[in-house]
């Protein structure tokens, strides 16, 4: 075993020890919550409270995603719908306070033979971005469309565009919008995608509307 093989499976085995804390702390909090309920216990900061350790849950479980989607590509035959929803369920947790209303244009289905965990992390990747793109107010739509023997995945916002300088460097290596960003997000995504014969492109960036674009092949066995 190299040392690339070590740390994928050590990554492994510490994704799988954290999302089982994770999952009981996410119950325990289902548990207090119900039991208040039952006692007719009404207290606004121990709402906050339970509130703010459910998203803090599902953040962590998001970037438990990015590191088990660091292991060795595993592809399977999977639905795209289910992934889609899954990934905007997932990314709601980013909006926090703001006004975000994202639509799900998802309205059909196909077969996709992909690695489940990458793409996935890959779709909450994007969205949030296009969160972190809205100051306060805005909407975010996600579509689904099959085209000849291509699914077209739209992912789309009316927040802050991208400059036309800068739409030509957003899929590199070290590049970022943000003041703290590693620039990894998308450079990571892409090459990811790629390895599971997807193609991630940026459309469009305009004060309108900026709209990301994931193509990939259905899947026939």
């Amino acid at each position: 075993m190299n040392n690339t093989d070590i740390v994928y499976e050590q990554s492994r085995c510490v994704v799988h020890e954290l999302r089982n804390h994770l999952s009981i702390c996410d119950i325990y909090t289902q548990i207090i919550k119900k039991y208040l309920e039952e006692e007719g216990v009404k207290n606004s900061s121990i709402d906050k409270g339970l509130d703010s350790i459910a998203k803090s849950v599902k953040i962590m479980y998001n970037s438990l995603l990015d590191l088990k989607s660091l292991n060795n590509i595993s592809l399977k035959e999977c639905s795209i719908k289910n992934i889609l929803e899954e990934g905007i369920h997932l990314s709601k947790v980013y909006i926090l306070d703001k006004e975000i209303k994202i639509t799900n244009s998802v309205n059909t289905d196909a077969k996709v033979y992909i690695d489940e965990n990458k793409f996935l992390s890959c779709v909450v990747n994007i969205i949030k971005n296009a969160i972190e793109a809205i100051d306060q107010k805005g909407k975010i739509n996600i579509s689904l469309q099959k085209e000849n023997n291509n699914v077209h995945i739209k992912i789309s916002n009316n927040g802050t565009p991208i400059s036309k300088e800068k739409q030509q460097a957003i899929f590199e290596e070290g590049y970022t919008t943000k003041s703290k960003g590693s620039g990894l997000g998308l450079h990571i995504c892409a090459n990811n995608l790629k390895a599971q014969n997807c193609i991630l492109r940026l459309n469009k960036s305009t004060p309108k509307i900026t709209e990301f674009e994931i193509i990939l092949p259905i899947y026939k066995n």
